[in-house]
């Protein structure tokens, strides 16, 4: 056969099995799309929202913590307040359950620290401290002022098995106010008296006399208390101009406290579970409302009186 014919047939040849090859694949069922591995998934458009971009704020031009100044035009300075803004303000979750919470007890602080005569921009160095909840850090401090062993029996406060007045409202920020005013009476101002809180007043002032500066802002300090009055004076500027940073709570949005009575108890209570539901309540409240009371029974020593509340 001549050659040309060999070669027309070979190619021929390729050109069916090519054919034949594609009708099959072209024959074969597709996989059901319930049985595909990998299935399309459908495009999913969220709403807009007014907060779907980033923005900057617009900082005050004058501030002041306890009628004391804050020197805004100190670049650094600036920019430290600027920063305590920014990560507090887009935290946005943490923001808005401080604010509803803060409804819950800043108004018997402002009332206690008023009538020690302490001012209440001082309310932010308890929401510095613990968020206004009753926090225990791993060095050992309690409560809402976070006082130590140590500091709160130095003022007044009972610690003790079956009692640890950290965890008492009213009695410990009594206590705050005490360590404030005697803070003050060593430093003279009430910035001092903020980062001293932090630092403690022995190394604060240990630090003034190696620096050979009083002023809190020219000091050169450790980051947590070179940070710790910027992020008070970061909560009172979004406190007080909420809507400028996004946050819109209503009245109903703040957390309340229910109408609660005091039972006055003096002597032992060997089952608190048992009491409580003698007095129409349950351990639950009894726990939730006295967070002080730190054991299930509460041995009370002679003259000693405790106030218990409950839910009306």
């Amino acid at each position: 056969m001549p050659r040309f014919h060999l070669i027309s047939l070979y190619i021929f040849c390729c050109v069916a099995v090519f054919l034949a090859a594609l009708a099959y694949w072209s024959k074969t069922p597709e996989i059901p799309q319930e049985e595909s591995r990998f299935q399309e998934q459908p495009i999913v458009h969220y709403p807009s929202s007014s907060r779907d971009s980033i923005r900057l704020f617009d900082l005050p031009k004058e501030l002041t913590f306890a009628g004391e100044k804050v020197p805004l035009e100190e670049p650094d300075v600036f920019e430290r307040l600027e920063r305590e803004i920014y990560v507090n303000a887009y935290w946005e979750s943490n923001m808005i359950l401080l604010m509803k919470r803060s409804a819950k007890f800043f108004p018997e602080i402002e009332r206690i620290l008023s009538e020690a005569g302490i001012p209440s921009d001082f309310k932010y160095l308890a929401l510095a401290e613990s968020g206004l909840m009753n926090v225990a850090s791993p060095a050992g401090a309690r409560g809402f002022w976070q006082f130590m062993e140590s500091t709160g029996e130095e003022y007044g406060l009972e610690i003790s098995k079956d009692v640890d007045e950290r965890y008492h409202f009213e009695k410990s920020t009594a206590a705050a106010a005490k360590y404030l005013l005697k803070a003050h009476a060593k430093f003279g101002d009430w910035t001092a008296v903020a980062a001293s809180y932090n630092m403690g007043q022995s190394g604060f002032s240990r630090r003034q006399e190696e620096q050979f500066q009083k002023n809190y802002y020219q000091l050169y300090l450790n980051e947590e208390t070179s940070r710790y009055l910027f992020r008070i004076l970061a909560f009172k500027v979004i406190f007080e101009n909420p809507g400028a940073f996004g946050f819109h709570l209503r009245e109903k949005d703040y957390y309340k406290n229910p109408s609660l009575r005091s039972i006055r108890v003096d002597s032992d209570i060997k089952d608190l579970a048992s009491w409580a539901r003698n007095q129409g309540s349950n351990y639950k409240n009894l726990k939730l409302y006295n967070p002080w009371l730190r054991d299930k029974d509460l041995n009370v020593k002679r003259g000693r009186v405790y106030e218990i509340r409950l839910p009306e």
